[in-house]
């Protein structure tokens, strides 16, 4: 009876740290995320994993909380939104094809490859970053001719279809798309991403991959609660504190993102 007693006890609490770490790391990782504009895969994705979830049913619950970080981050940032509608629906229209192709074709594509490329790029970006320190800065309206239209379709697209095999950097992709193609700052450009990848692109993603395997219920709604406060908090803060802490923090997550996509790439050749 003793023994039973202590094993219950110990179930219940390995099961409630489980649970206040994994809230912290979604809080925690979404906040940096809202600044930044993306990233919040680097933490609670590996979290997920490690806690003996199968990958793509990680994945899924991964992109589902990013949901409420999209919403939580716009519900904050809402009426920068209004004045680039347009734009957001040609995100919308090109890039949710590539986000459905990538997700229902995750399971025949080599992960290392995928996470080389990405790694590599979010790497690039951040040096890029940080050599450039008028880089989404100031706002503007960049006038687009046909090439500079086309161009941005195919790059959604393809960012579209890195999102539904990947999850993380892909948002701090379509950040700078944005900020290198309309003349966006940081903070109207992040704006842009959380309304379109973190509430939309996800969204299709997750319902797509959730048909692979059933998501945890319980670890999803943490993540949820998790990710839309983290959103809401990080969306505040990059408001309070304007475009040189986003861009900074831009830096910062696109470089850990980086070495960390490198890393698990370079281990799962070996």
């Amino acid at each position: 009876m003793l023994y039973l007693i202590t094993t219950i006890v110990n179930t219940i609490d390995y099961s409630f740290y489980k649970s206040i770490s994994i809230f912290l790391i979604s809080f925690f990782s979404n906040t940096f995320s809202a600044i930044s504009g993306g990233g919040a895969g680097l933490l609670q994705l590996p979290a997920l994993i490690l806690s003996g979830i199968p990958y793509y049913q990680a994945l899924a619950s991964h992109k589902l909380a990013t949901v409420a970080l999209g919403l939580g981050g716009s519900l904050r940032n809402y009426k920068s939104l209004k004045n680039d509608l347009y734009i957001a629906l040609q995100i919308l229209i090109f890039g949710l094809p590539g986000v459905i192709s990538g997700a229902s074709i995750v399971e025949l594509i080599s992960e290392q490859y995928l996470y080389l490329f990405l790694g590599l790029i979010s790497i690039f970006l951040a040096f890029y970053s940080f050599s450039k320190s008028d880089l989404g800065m100031s706002s503007g309206n960049n006038e687009l001719n046909l090439i500079h239209k086309i161009r941005f379709i195919i790059f959604i697209f393809l960012i579209g279809i890195l999102n539904g095999s990947i999850s993380s950097g892909t948002g701090l992709l379509v950040t700078v798309l944005l900020i290198k193609t309309f003349g966006m700052d940081f903070q109207r450009a992040i704006s842009m991403t959380f309304f379109t990848v973190g509430i939309f692109w996800n969204f299709m993603g997750a319902i797509i991959l959730s048909k692979i395997g059933s998501v945890p219920s319980n670890i999803l709604i943490l993540l949820i609660v998790g990710s839309f406060t983290g959103g809401y908090f990080g969306a505040h803060l990059s408001k309070l504190k304007g475009n040189k802490l986003v861009k900074k923090t831009f830096t910062i997550v696109c470089l850990l993102v980086g070495i960390s996509l490198f890393a698990k790439s370079i281990i799962s050749f070996f």
